[in-house]
C-alpha cells in the first residue's frame, strides 16, 4: 500500500527530487570538503541517505545525508585516529550499529521533549543562516564551504564579514545569473504558477538550474562577456571508467575495533546524529501540510542502517537534513520517493554526468536556497510567535540569535535552555491555588490552600513563600485532594511548618494529605 501510494505522487515527487538533487551536490561536496574527508565520501553518504534511508524511514518528507553539523566531528575524529581514514570508516559502522541498538531499544522518544518554539525557531535560524551563507555565491565569493553552518569560519572570517568581504570581490557573471534566477524564481512562485498548469509541471529550480548552465556556456563562448572561475561552478570527481569510479570506494580497516578512540567517536556520532536527526524530524513533520507523523524509533533504525553500509563502502556519516528536507517540501514533495529519487539521481550523475554538472554555476544554487531560506524564515513568523506571548516568543528568538552566533546544535540547547526555563516559571506559578475564605473575630483570616495535581521539588520555593505570608491569628486549610503526587522536599516543608505554626497561633487543617512522597 505504502508503495502504491509513493507512485501515485510521482508527478510532485520526481520535479521536487531533482531540485533536491541540485540542492544535494554541492553541499555532499562541500561537507566532504569541511570534514577533511575525500570529496567522493560526500557523495557517497547522499547516495545511501537517498536511496536506502530513503525506503527504510517512515518520514514521508525528510531527506537524509551528510551534516554540517557533524563536519567538525568527523575532521577532529580523522585527526585523532591519526588521519586513518579506515580506521575513522569502522567508528561509522559502529555508530550505524549503536543507532539501530537506540531505535530497538524505543528511544525516539527523546524528540517529543523539544518544545513547538524551539523548532519553530530552529526552522527559522536555519532559513537565515541559508540566507546569510548563500549571499556570497549569489555575488560570486566562493571561498566559504557550501556545508559549513558555523559563526566562525575555519578561514577565520564569520558570517557577517564573509558578506562584507564578498562586496569587495563581487562576479558581474555570477551576480547576474543569482539575480536573474531570483527574479525568475520569485516571478514563478507569485504570478506563473497560478496562470497555467505547465508552470506547476516545470518547477523554476529546474528552470533555474538549466539557465545557469547555458549563461555559463555563453560566458566560455564569449558571447556574453562575462566569467565565471573554477571555484565558481560545481566540481564532482569524474570518474572516466567503471574501473577508476569503484576506485573511489574505501572500506573499513576493522582491525581499529580494538582502539578505544574509534569506539568513543562512534558513541559521539551516534548520539550527535540522532539528536540531529530525531530534531529535523520533527522540524518537517512541522513543515508537512498534511501533517503526518514520522515513527522516530524507525527513523533512528533507519539512520543506523544508512550510517552501517555508508561506512562499509567509504561514506560519511549520515542524519536527516533540514536543508534538503524543506528544499523537498517547498518545491511539492508529497512522499518519500522524492528523497528514493534524488539518491537514484546523485549516484546516476556520479557514474555518467558529472562533466556536465561540473557546469552549473553556483550562483544558480545559491538563488535557488535564498527561495529556501526565506520560505523558512518569512517575516510574519516572527509577528505570530510574538502574539502567542513571551513564553513561546523569548525561546524562539533565543534560538534563532544562538544559531546565527553559535551553530546548529549550540543554538538549538540554549533555545532549549530558555524552554526549560518558561516551564519551570510555569511550573513555579502554578503550584497552588489560594483563597481567602473568610474574616471573622475568632479567626483573623481563613485560607483555603489548594495544591496542584503534580507538586514538584520546583515549586517548594513558591509554597513556602505563601505560607510564610499567612498572619499570624489565621487557620490555613491545606488541600491536597486534587494531588497526584507531591514531592518528598514539600510534605517535609508542610510538615515542619505545621510545627513552627503553632508560634504564630496559626491552625493548620490537612485534607488527604500524602504522608510519603
Amino acid at each position: 500500500m505504502e508503495l502504491k501510494n509513493m507512485f501515485k505522487e510521482l508527478k510532485h515527487d520526481l520535479p521536487a527530487s531533482i531540485v533536491v538533487f541540485f540542492v544535494a551536490v554541492p553541499l555532499c561536496l562541500g561537507i566532504a570538503l569541511a570534514s577533511g574527508a575525500p570529496l567522493f565520501a560526500g557523495i557517497i553518504a547522499g547516495i545511501v541517505g537517498g536511496i536506502v534511508v530513503g525506503v527504510a524511514s517512515g518520514s514521508p518528507l525528510g531527506v537524509s545525508g551528510p551534516a554540517a553539523g557533524l563536519a567538525v566531528i568527523v575532521l577532529t575524529s580523522i585527526t585523532t585516529l591519526g588521519g586513518s581514514w579506515p580506521a575513522f570508516l569502522t567508528a561509522v559502522v559502529l555508530a550505524g550499529i549503536i543507532q539501530l541498538i537506540l531505535g530497538y531499544a524505543k528511544a525516539g522518544f527523546i524528540a517529543h521533549f523539544f518544545p513547538s518554539s524551539v523548532i519553530k525557531g530552529m526552522l527559522t535560524g536555519i532559513g537565515l543562516l541559508i540566507i546569510l551563507k548563500q549571499i556570497p555565491h549569489a555575488l560570486g565569493w566562493d571561498k566559504d564551504m557550501e556545508g559549513d553552518d558555523a559563526f566562525v569560519q575555519a578561514d577565520g572570517q564569520n558570517t557577517f564579514s564573509e558578506i562584507f568581504k564578498a562586496l569587495d570581490f563581487v562576479t558581474p557573471g555570477a551576480f547576474l545569473i543569482a539575480a536573474i534566477s531570483l527574479a525568475i524564481l520569485i516571478l514563478w512562485d507569485k504570478i506563473l504558477i497560478k496562470k497555467h498548469k505547465i508552470f506547476q509541471l516545470i518547477q523554476a529550480p529546474i528552470v533555474v538550474v538549466f539557465l545557469g548552465i547555458l549563461m555559463n556556456y555563453f560566458y566560455q563562448n564569449g558571447i556574453l562577456n562575462f566569467s565565471l572561475a573554477a571555484d565558481q561552478v560545481v566540481r564532482i570527481p569524474v570518474p572516466h571508467s567503471a574501473t577508476e569510479f569503484f576506485g573511489q570506494f574505501t572500506f573499513p580497516d576493522f582491525s581499529a575495533i580494538t582502539n578505544l578512540e574509534v569506539w568513543k567517536i562512534a558513541f559521539v556520532i551516534a548520539i550527535v546524529a540522532s539528536l540531529e536527526t530525531l530534531l529535523c524530524v520533527e522540524a518537517t513533520d512541522k513543515l508537512d501540510t498534511d501533517k503526518r507523523i514520522t515513527p522516530t524509533n524507525r527513523e533512528l533504525k533507519a539512520q543506523g542502517l544508512g550510517n552501517v553500509i555508508s561506512g562499509l563502502i567509504g561514506g560519511l556519516p549520515i542524519t536527516q537534513v533540514i536543508v534538503r528536507s524543506s528544499a523537498n517540501i517547498n518545491f511539492g514533495g508529497k512522499t518519500k520517493m522524492s528523497a528514493i529519487l534524488h539518491g537514484v539521481f546523485l549516484l546516476m550523475s556520479a557514474l555518467t554526468i558529472a562533466s556536465i554538472l561540473n557546469r552549473i554555476p553556483l550562483a544558480s544554487l545559491a538563488a535557488i536556497l535564498l527561495m529556501v531560506g526565506y520560505k523558512l524564515a518569512k517575516p510574519s513568523l516572527f509577528k505570530q510567535m510574538y502574539k502567542l506571548g513571551w513564553e513561546q516568543f523569548v525561546p524562539f528568538t533565543a534560538t534563532v540569535i544562538a544559531i546565527l552566533a553559535t551553530d546548529l546544535l549550540k543554538g538549538i540547547t540554549i533555545g532549549m535552555l530558555f524552554g526549560i526555563f518558561y516551564t519551570l516559571r510555569h511550573s513555579y506559578r502554578n503550584s497552588h491555588h489560594l483563597k481567602v475564605i473568610k474574616t471573622n473575630e475568632e479567626v483573623h483570616e481563613l485560607h483555603h490552600l489548594v495544591l496542584a495535581e503534580e507538586v514538584s521539588f520546583f515549586n517548594k520555593a513558591s509554597v513556602i513563600k505563601v505560607l510564610d505570608a499567612i498572619p499570624a491569628n489565621s487557620k490555613v486549610i491545606i488541600d491536597c485532594s486534587k494531588s497526584i503526587s507531591i514531592a518528598y522536599d514539600v510534605i517535609e516543608l508542610i510538615k515542619d511548618y505545621e510545627i513552627n505554626a503553632k508560634t504564630k497561633n496559626i491552625i493548620v487543617e490537612k485534607i488527604n494529605f500524602i504522608e510519603t512522597a
